[in-house]
């Protein structure tokens, strides 16, 4: 994150000095579909979890679907008043809650029933949709996307659903 923080605020400095137009997108964790035959990190996450993961993690996370990510920088560019940072999320959920909704899609799958360690869960925070939506961003539900992100796991053979009871 600080990696992703540092170059933006070089590339805002850049523009400035260079008199350039810039926007940009910030998504949180990107799920859904893999375009990609390589796992990135944030689906990696999930397949931990449906791979017979022992704990979840202790953190809560922002999440996105990468067509809504697609969707932003397509409607930042095509839109001429499109201008600053735009944070892409369309919900933030603690791992727990990521783990009851895989929970409610594929009950057959042996996920996590505990958390990483004893602490309190990190806190839930909010990040607001309305600078995206202003752009046009329709938010696929959290749910839907990590329905997709599993059936894409599936898809691109990085995991082999047990057989349904």
């Amino acid at each position: 994150m600080l990696s992703k923080t540092l170059a933006e605020d070089a590339a805002w400095k850049f523009v400035k000095e260079k008199g350039i137009d810039m926007v940009a997108i910030n998504p949180s964790m990107v799920i859904g579909p893999l375009l990609q035959p390589t796992l990135n990190t944030s689906s990696a996450s999930i397949l931990n979890l449906i791979n017979g993961a022992k704990a979840y993690p202790n953190v809560t996370a922002g999440w996105v679907n990468v067509k809504d990510v697609a969707n932003a920088h397509i409607l930042a560019f095509e839109n001429p008043s499109a201008n600053g940072r735009y944070c892409v999320v369309e919900s933030v959920a603690h791992f727990s809650e990521v783990v009851k909704i895989l929970r409610e899609l594929y009950p057959n799958l042996q996920l996590p029933e505990k958390c990483a360690d004893d602490k309190p869960f990190t806190p839930t925070y909010q990040v607001s949709k309305e600078r995206a939506k202003s752009l046009g961003v329709e938010f696929t539900p959290l749910k839907e996307s990590l329905n997709e992100t599993v059936e894409s796991l599936k898809e691109k053979n990085f995991f082999k659903a047990p057989p349904a009871i």
